[in-house]
């Protein structure tokens, strides 16, 4: 096998987060009187941590005068409400089986923090993820590489022969900082045209798709 292991971001990747974050987005601005936004304005949003994801959607960010108040409930409805609509999207189960069959080492990592990242990934993948990364003290979030190069050293793994896959601009950042190749998926979070604008250069339109990459004999780059 060229890759031996396979790094995937979480949220827009494996799970479908998009309706928890939206809801936990809205609750937190109307406890703090701001307008609601659309679900397609936080996916826009997502992919930087739940900080930034309330600095894009309040008015005014970080300097609006109740952000403190507002990224505090924010964080502690997302915590309690995180598994409400939340799932993998279609064939994601049957990508991690058959990886795992084929002997390829997976890990998870994400800009949630490590606990629910965890958490998640036991709950949702079982045993089928080894390592589940997330942003903790001395691991900086995406796309500072820390979490996949952390990733990396847990599973033991060579980076010479591991895969990163995501599906966003900070995905393609991260490999790139990783030293590693990266393959963006168009399911999730970002779509074909923002992803290449980005600077992918190895896409996925589905789960299956990466199994067929898998199955190429030409390496991918970011």
């Amino acid at each position: 096998m060229k890759y031996r292991t396979i790094l995937f971001d979480l949220d827009g990747t494996l799970l479908n987060t998009l309706d928890d974050l939206h809801t936990a987005c809205n609750y937190a601005l109307a406890a703090v009187g701001e307008p609601a936004r659309s679900r397609e304005e936080v996916r826009q949003f997502v992919g930087n941590g739940l900080g930034k994801l309330l600095e894009r959607a309040i008015p005014g960010g970080a300097a609006h005068p109740r952000f403190g108040e507002a990224l505090a409930l924010l964080r502690s409805y997302y915590q309690a409400h995180d598994r409400v609509k939340t799932a993998p999207y279609e064939g994601v189960l049957p990508l991690l089986d058959a990886l795992a069959e084929q002997g390829y080492r997976l890990g998870v990592v994400s800009n949630k923090p490590d606990g629910p990242v965890k958490a998640l990934c036991s709950a949702y993948f079982g045993d089928r993820i080894s390592v589940a990364i997330g942003e903790r003290s001395g691991i900086r979030r995406k796309p500072a590489p820390d979490t996949a190069l952390e990733a990396l050293r847990v599973l033991g793994a060579d980076p010479a022969f591991a895969l990163y896959v995501g599906d966003s601009e900070v995905d393609i950042a991260t490999a790139r900082n990783a030293g590693l190749p990266c393959l963006s998926v168009t399911w999730g979070f970002r779509d074909r045209d923002a992803l290449i604008a980005a600077g992918a250069t190895a896409l996925a339109d589905s789960p299956q798709a990466v199994l067929y990459f898998l199955q190429k004999e030409e390496p991918c780059g970011c």
